[in-house]
């Protein structure tokens, strides 16, 4: 008997293949409204998946709460990839997304990083005398910022460090904040600094957090989009999944 989650990604292999356009006149392009902590590895997708359908994406990268209010005043978006279940629930539930199009196709993980190579050794960086500024997505409208708060209040230190947080609009302006030296330290995404071996950091338990599932989901503006559909049973095809995997993302499973 072949597993639900198997038999799912068979499914979707299937569905992209019946979706890659014959004709390059009949490729078609679809719009994406991203979470920003997703962008590098969104866009190397975006390559890979043109390659392999002839149809091409275009994306909006954003905080993810940002981006549900525009979703809601109408803007043109075919495809949502938050950073959190939350807000394509809420689509789906208030008739902006294609009921049961939803799905988990990243599992981020929260760090705390420095630069400076001998800032952060650990959560007792977070306690250091030194330490004026640190940096963190707006927990209002983004996950990754939520997430942070989090661990610093079962750290029991959110009180203390409240007057030193420097609030991003999105993840990328929090890691901007720390990269710049705005900040001494940040809480950042796994995935904006995977791959770089400069400074320090902390990878945060994922017991300290609420895990951070990030679902994509259809937007109702993309129902009846080729090139949308494709792109999302591209997304949870072997390729897509391994570029994911690359960036530091869990896929899911």
């Amino acid at each position: 008997m072949i597993p639900p989650k198997s038999a799912m990604r068979i499914g979707c292999a299937a569905l992209l293949a019946l979706l890659v356009p014959t004709d390059p006149a009949r490729a078609g392009e679809t719009l994406a409204a991203v979470a920003a902590n997703f962008t590098e590895a969104a866009k190397e997708i975006g390559t890979a998946f043109a390659d392999a359908t002839g149809h091409t994406v275009s994306y909006s990268f954003g905080p993810t709460g940002q981006i549900y209010t525009q979703i809601t005043q109408g803007a043109p978006f075919e495809l949502f990839l938050a950073a959190d279940q939350a807000r394509p629930e809420r689509a789906e539930a208030e008739g902006y997304a294609v009921p049961g199009a939803r799905f988990t196709y990243a599992v981020g993980q929260l760090v705390l990083w420095s630069p400076d190579p001998a800032r952060v050794a650990g959560r007792d960086a977070l306690a250091a005398p030194d330490l004026t500024h640190i940096a963190i997505a707006n927990p209002r409208t983004a996950p990754y910022g939520a997430a942070a708060v989090e661990v610093m209040r079962a750290l029991g230190v959110y009180d203390a460090l409240a007057p030193k947080l420097v609030e991003g609009k999105s993840i990328s302006q929090a890691h901007q904040f720390v990269a710049t030296g705005n900040a001494e330290v940040g809480f950042v995404a796994l995935s904006q600094i995977v791959g770089h071996d400069a400074g320090s950091r902390w990878a945060v338990p994922q017991e300290m957090y609420t895990p951070i599932r990030q679902d994509a989901v259809l937007l109702a503006a993309g129902a009846d989009s080729a090139a949308a559909k494709a792109y999302l049973a591209f997304l949870q095809g072997p390729e897509a999944r391994a570029i994911i995997a690359r960036y530091g993302y869990g896929t899911g499973d």
